[in-house]
Parts: C-alpha cells; sequence; structure tokens
C-alpha cells in the first residue's frame, strides 16, 4: 500500500509536487521518489510485500516505462509463474514488478487479470503519456487535476487542493490514458451495473451455501498470505465475526480490535467471541463524552467523506486504525460490503425483485465513496491497510447471482451467508439481530450533536472541489419510499439538509445525550452510610 503522486508536464513544480506527497505522508513509511524533465513521481510506501526490494516509482528494464502504484494484487504469486513463462525475467518477490510486466506483456488487458485492490500510473517516459486504472470496486482511490502545463495525480483529495482546480476521481473499475494534450480518456473494463448478468441465478440453498462458503473463504485466504500479523476489525456481528474465523484458522498470528462505550452490545459480543476463539483482543474504549469537535474536524480531514453519515462512522473508525497502527499492525481486514451483497439493509426486502437489483447495484457503485473511501482514509491515514474480501470480485459477481429469497429468509437478513458458516460459528453470533457499528458501538448519537458543523468544516479543508457534502442517500431514498429514480432526482435537487432539518436532528441528538444526566440528577441516590 501507498500514498501515490505525480505531476506531468512542461509546468511540473519541485515545491508544488513535496507538498503533495507530504500530504501522503501517513500513508507509507518511506518516499521515493523520481524527478525528470517534465515528470516528477513519488510515493509514500507501505512496506507489506518484499519490503526491502519493492521500490518506487518502479521501472521497467527497458527503461520505457515507470509505475506509481497503490494496493495490493493478490494473485501475484500466480501471474508471475505465468509471465515467467512468457519470457519476462524478475528482480524481486514483489507484487508491483509483476504489475508492471502483466502490462508490458498484455498492455490494457492486463487488468482483466489482476486479483486485487489497486490504483496505479503507468507513464510513457518518452511521451508522457499516462495510463491510469482502478480496481473494480474502487477500493483504493486515484484522483486528478489539471492546470496549464500540468497534470496532478494523487491518491487523496487532500493533495490536490492547494491548486485550487476543479478535481476528478478515477472512477471504479475504470481505466484509460491521460493523453498530452490534458485529456483524460477512461473507460470501464468492469461493469458495476451489469455485474452478474446474463449469468444462471443459484436458487438452491445447499449449492449457494457451498459457493458462499468457497468464494469468501478464497478471498480471505489471498488476503491474509503475509508473514506479518493480521488485525481484524471486530464488531461482534455476523460479517466481522466470521472473518475473523477464517483468519484465526488460516493465519494464527491474528489480533481482533473493537471500538464502543464499555457496555454496548459491540464489545460484549466481540469479548465472548474473542476469548472462545483464543485471539488477543484490543478493545478501544470510547465514551460519548470522549468525543469532541476536534475529533470531529480531524475524521473530516482525514476522510474527505461527502455524505453526513458516512462522516458520523468515521469519527468512529478513525480511532480503530488509530490504535491497530500504534500496536504496528500493518495488514487489516473488514466485515464491509457484506450487507450491500446479502441483504443486510431492510430496503431491500420493501420492493420487488427487479427493483432490489438495482437497489443492490446502485450501493455497490458508489461504495467507493461511502463505506471504501472511509475504510481506505481512516486505515491509511495511520499506516494500516485494510482489506476488505467479501467485495473481492467473485464474491460480488456471486451475490449478484443468488436471488432475494437467499438472502433474506425465515425474517433474517444474510440467511445464506449464516446458512453457509452456521457449523464454525456459534449460535450467540448467528442469531445476533444487526446493528450498524456507529449504533451498537454506542456512540453515533454523540457525534450527531456536530451534524451542522460537518458541511462547513468539509469546505474549510477545500474538498468541495471535488463534490460538496451532501445529505445521506438512505435517508432521501427512505422518504422516496424507496423509488431509486424519485431519490436520485430528489437528491440533485436538494442536496443538502434545511436548517429545519438540522435543527430537528441536533434537538434529537441533544435530548439523547442529555438523558445520562437527568437520570443521575433525578434517580435513587445511593444510601449513607
Amino acid at each position: 500500500m501507498c500514498g501515490i503522486a505525480l505531476s506531468i508536464g512542461p509546468e511540473a513544480d519541485p515545491a508544488t509536487f513535496r507538498r503533495m506527497l507530504a500530504a501522503l505522508a501517513p500513508r507509507g513509511e518511506v518516499t521515493e521518489t523520481r524527478a525528470e524533465n517534465g515528470l516528477l513521481a513519488g510515493t509514500r510506501r507501505l512496506r507489506v510485500v518484499d519490503r526491502d526490494r519493492a521500490v518506487q516509482p518502479w521501472t521497467s528494464t527497458d527503461e520505457r516505462l515507470l509505475l506509481c502504484f497503490n494496493g495490493e494484487i493478490f494473485n501475484h504469486r500466480e501471474l508471475r509463474t505465468q509471465l515467467t513463462r512468457l519470457g519476462q525475467v524478475f528482480r524481486t518477490e514483489s507484487d508491483t514488478e509483476v504489475l508492471l510486466a502483466a502490462f508490458q506483456q498484455w498492455g490494457e488487458a492486463a487488468v482483466t487479470r489482476l486479483r486485487g485492490e489497486y490504483a496505479f500510473a503507468v507513464v510513457e517516459r518518452a511521451t508522457g503519456r499516462v495510463y491510469l486504472a482502478r480496481d473494480p470496486l474502487g477500493v483504493k482511490p486515484l484522483y486528478w487535476s489539471r492546470r496549464p502545463g500540468c497534470l496532478h495525480l494523487a491518491s487523496e483529495v487532500k493533495a490536490l487542493v492547494g491548486h485550487r482546480a476543479p478535481i476528478s476521481e478515477v472512477p471504479p473499475g475504470h481505466h484509460g490514458w491521460a493523453e498530452t494534450d490534458g485529456h483524460v480518456r477512461l473507460r470501464p473494463y468492469v461493469d458495476l451495473l451489469t455485474i452478474g448478468e446474463g449469468l444462471p441465478v443459484i436458487d438452491d440453498p445447499d449449492e449457494a451455501a457451498l459457493l458462499v462458503r468457497a468464494a469468501l473463504s478464497d478471498a480471505i485466504r489471498m488476503r491474509v498470505d503475509t508473514d506479518l500479523t493480521v488485525g481484524v476489525v471486530l464488531s461482534g456481528g455476523l460479517d466481522s465475526s466470521l472473518t475473523l474465523r477464517q483468519v484465526r484458522d488460516l493465519h494464527p498470528d491474528c489480533v481482533a480490535v473493537t471500538i464502543g462505550v464499555p457496555d454496548s452490545p459491540d464489545v460484549a459480543y466481540a469479548r465472548r467471541l474473542a476469548a472462545d476463539l483464543d485471539v488477543p483482543h484490543v478493545v478501544v474504549e470510547l465514551r460519548p463524552r470522549d468525543i469532541r469537535l476536534a475529533d470531529v474536524r480531524e475524521a473530516i480531514r482525514i476522510s474527505e467523506l461527502t455524505e453526513y453519515g458516512d462522516i458520523i462512522n468515521a469519527v468512529v473508525s478513525v480511532p480503530i486504525f488509530r490504535r491497530l497502527g500504534q500496536l504496528g499492525i500493518k495488514v487489516v481486514l473488514t466485515g464491509d460490503g457484506s450487507d450491500e451483497l446479502f441483504g443486510g439493509y431492510p430496503m431491500y426486502h420493501q420492493v420487488g425483485p427487479t427493483e432490489a437489483r438495482r437497489l443492490f447495484l446502485h450501493r455497490i457503485r458508489n461504495l467507493c465513496r461511502t463505506e471504501l473511501q472511509r475504510v481506505d482514509r481512516a486505515a491509511m491515514g495511520h499506516r494500516v491497510e485494510a482489506r476488505v474480501p467479501f467485495l473481492d470480485l467473485s464474491v460480488v459477481e456471486l451475490a449478484m447471482r443468488l436471488p432475494l429469497g437467499l438472502k433474506l429468509r425465515h425474517g433474517q437478513e444474510k440467511w445464506i451467508v449464516r446458512r453457509a458458516f452456521a457449523d464454525v460459528l456459534p449460535d450467540y453470533i448467528l442469531r445476533r439481530p444487526k446493528h450498524p457499528m456507529s449504533y451498537s458501538s454506542g456512540l453515533h448519537e454523540r457525534v450527531r450533536l456536530y451534524k451542522p458543523l460537518f458541511a462547513r468544516l468539509h469546505r474549510a479543508f477545500g474538498y468541495d472541489l471535488l463534490e460538496p457534502v451532501r445529505r445521506d442517500f438512505d435517508t432521501v431514498l427512505s422518504r422516496c419510499g424507496n423509488d431509486l429514480d424519485r431519490a436520485i432526482a430528489d437528491g440533485l435537487s436538494r442536496p443538502d439538509y434545511t436548517v429545519l432539518e438540522h435543527a430537528r436532528d441536533l434537538v434529537g441528538a441533544a435530548k439523547w445525550n442529555a438523558a445520562p444526566m437527568v437520570r443521575r440528577l433525578v434517580g435513587p441516590r445511593p444510601a449513607r452510610r
């Protein structure tokens, strides 16, 4: 994992480039750069794979191409074997070298062979043209902005705001070229709106359970192929629990991390599971009163998020990854993506099958700027690489082939996932009702006190150069009766909350936060001795 930055063109300025790379400092441990006429390229590299030799920017043996790469290619060993048979010679054991060799061998078709979480830029040094690519789900980020005579590329928005120019995002599953005329021409190599389309539906519960278990187990196996300690963000819910169980079996050098109010459901369930699995467990105890405006401001600075609910979740996420960073854990797995794929939200079950599929696909396409952006920024902001096995492309494709009746059955969401892992998870996890992380951790309502300030803080960092803060889409969708077309139109016509809506939300949050104080004031006093 890395933070990458490039300035390309006759007006590339070393001082500007240094500021860009400095903004990405938390994403890595070492700074590595290369400066040429009209090309400034660099990384802040988090050393995970072939830590001593995978130096970036990486150049091809013929010196024709230069690569800046953020992410991991999980099937790099398999690709290395194929490329070796085709005559490629390797200098390292890194996935970085394999990635550039794959591009040399197969050109733009190389992205269709990659299995990983990545964003990268390959520069043709002779022409200054740049090939850009981003993984299918958008787990890893890549942005660009253009000023006269220079194209700037970076892993985060904060590295580009200093140019005061509009910022654009490389969409998930897209690739293409930034030409020397300054135009960036991208096209999809994976279409998230048609994924799984045309493939046979899997409606047999036994077959579906076997396939779900095999796909998820394989996705987790690939993501624990490391000699480093592996962390798991554990809420005590279904997704993070089965992730921990699989990681424990595949990579015994692991540790679980949980956040919450000391007596919250998350902490209680997580403590019990970690003890049952005999896995070291770190609990980040955080009480509502501990969350201050400075914490909210820092979460917005790190996350760059553009929906209110995601910012609230970021405030809860940042302390988790801060603790992991302090522990020196570089690789972490999370359970993100399961709700989107396997029916973890009520809206999927309140509409017909066709509309439900549209909602599934809409959520998946937008994960890159919601949950996945939160995870990437909160983790990389503390030199931690977060991996998301539920969003392996093979798992996504499989989930799209399952009918809604296998995702919700007998009133139980994510039924097929529970069925697939019923023999390895305890009943108290399998039967636990679903609670979003920030609610069950006991911290959500405290953060809502600061919600009216989110947009102003977001603008203060210049992040509106990409996109301003807007209402939570789930709220809009609910008010539109889960009609996706109406919700999209409503969100475009009135993107932000009104003053009245903010006031109503603030009153609700204030009541919740005042309740403990009132209980202490009016409750029975302890007997005097």
